[in-house]
């Protein structure tokens, strides 16, 4: 199932052993586009602090309770490594954090969580934590913010379309599989949906997002879908 990312801002988050707070913002990866982790805002509880929760931790979401589950107790992540709200999350922080964790690091292996397509925990070997050190020690360049990505502008080959809105996440791996987009007039104030795979890259100093369509490309798609899902009327037969 796929969440939007406007929708998890403001759930709230359950460790083990009572609340601990709610999602602030989410920092996902643009080269394999994951999300890689969950910004908690905890109030008054670790104030002036960030605090990152990996989809390593989670349990599930309950949409009904807008409650978003971690299998980590309060102390635990109390004692977590703290981060600089000021700065970019870096790989050696990362790399403390999962070692805290132990947790397999998701960039060894050629999958989106390292050895798997999901996160699920298995312990690293030792083989496998020297060479997050040896090979990936400044691979620290690709996580962002989706707030600070909200609202960029989504370029097609031939001209402006709309503006970003926000991720659709898949609930079980937090593959980021589609962007959405508000189109405005362009295509009827609509939102749309268009792949990740077709996103060439991110321009953060202009806050614009190339994609590798024509609009007339994303026309034909949208109204190929729309008349996919219009039923079928039943035929009069004597």
């Amino acid at each position: 199932m796929l969440i939007h990312s406007k929708k998890l801002y403001d759930d709230r988050l359950a460790a083990l052993d009572g609340e601990i707070g709610h999602v602030k913002d989410l920092y996902f990866d643009d080269k394999n586009w994951v999300v890689r982790y969950v910004v908690a805002d905890t109030g008054k509880w670790l104030a002036g602090r960030l605090v990152l929760l990996s989809p390593f931790a989670f349990d599930r979401l309950d949409e009904l309770a807008c409650v978003l589950k971690v299998n980590l107790t309060r102390e635990q992540i109390e004692k977590s490594p703290a981060i600089d709200s000021r700065m970019p999350v870096s790989r050696q922080y990362e790399l403390d954090y999962y070692r805290y964790y132990g947790w397999p690091m998701y960039w060894n292996g050629g999958a989106i969580w390292g050895m798997a397509s999901c996160p699920a925990i298995v312990p690293p070997s030792k083989a496998e934590i020297e060479e997050g050190f040896r090979v990936h020690h400044r691979d620290d360049k690709h996580l962002q913010s989706a707030h600070a990505v909200s609202g960029y502008s989504i370029e097609a080959s031939d001209g402006t379309i709309g503006y970003m809105r926000g991720l659709l996440i898949d609930d079980r791996s937090w593959a980021t599989e589609e962007i959405a987009v508000d189109a405005g007039h362009w295509y009827s104030e609509k939102e749309i949906r268009i792949s990740t795979r077709e996103i060439e890259r991110i321009s953060y100093e202009e806050s614009r997002i190339f994609v590798r369509l024509t609009k007339t490309d994303i026309r034909r798609t949208l109204e190929n879908e729309v008349a996919a899902a219009e039923p079928i009327s039943a035929i009069a037969t004597d």
